[in-house]
């Protein structure tokens, strides 16, 4: 089975060139409009809506970061559906604190200082997420392909889904008031 980086005719990696990704698709998308196939017989047409559902999959992915973080992960066989991952005992201390925060404003909701410091603290740690996996992929994208690498970076996409799901908090708390 194709992956999506062979699909598109592009090299691996966690930042593809959105142009050739958008161009890529637009190509795909003519070549297996099913349209184009309405006098086909079965077999063929059932090959093109697999391979127009196989490229929307491919853009949808490699259109956003965190997808295409997933996705190189998953064809490397280090990323299970459902996954159960354990994060650092530090981090997940940093979290609790962050969270506690969060539950002070939504305890006492007319205390805008909480909320600022929580989405403040929110705002660092992502930051500070986005500079080290920033480093850890261009480790990647210069050639360095090891299992440990790519390990470093399975931790840190684990870490990010674990900040939005507060952050997602954060925001819904925030509108409701």
């Amino acid at each position: 089975m194709l992956n999506f980086f062979e699909l598109y005719d592009i090299p691996v990696s966690f930042q593809p060139d959105a142009a050739v990704v958008k161009a890529k698709f637009y190509e795909l998308s003519r070549k297996y409009h099913p349209d184009r196939y309405a006098n086909a017989d079965d077999a063929t047409k059932m090959e093109v809506l697999r391979m127009s559902a196989l490229n929307n999959d491919a853009y949808k992915t490699l259109s956003n970061p965190d997808s295409t973080m997933a996705y190189i992960l998953k064809i490397n066989d280090l990323l299970q559906s459902d996954e159960k991952y354990n994060l650092p005992p530090a981090f997940l201390m940093a979290m609790m604190e962050l969270n506690e925060a969060i539950s002070e404003y939504e305890n006492e909701p007319g205390n805008a200082e909480s909320h600022k410091q929580a989405k403040n603290e929110l705002d660092e740690e992502l930051e500070a997420w986005n500079e080290a996996t920033g480093k850890l992929t261009a480790q990647y994208e210069a050639g360095d392909h090891s299992e440990a690498l790519l390990l470093q970076i399975k931790d840190y996409y684990f870490r990010k889904k674990y900040l939005l799901r507060i952050q997602e908090r954060i925001d819904k708390f925030a509108t409701h008031q």
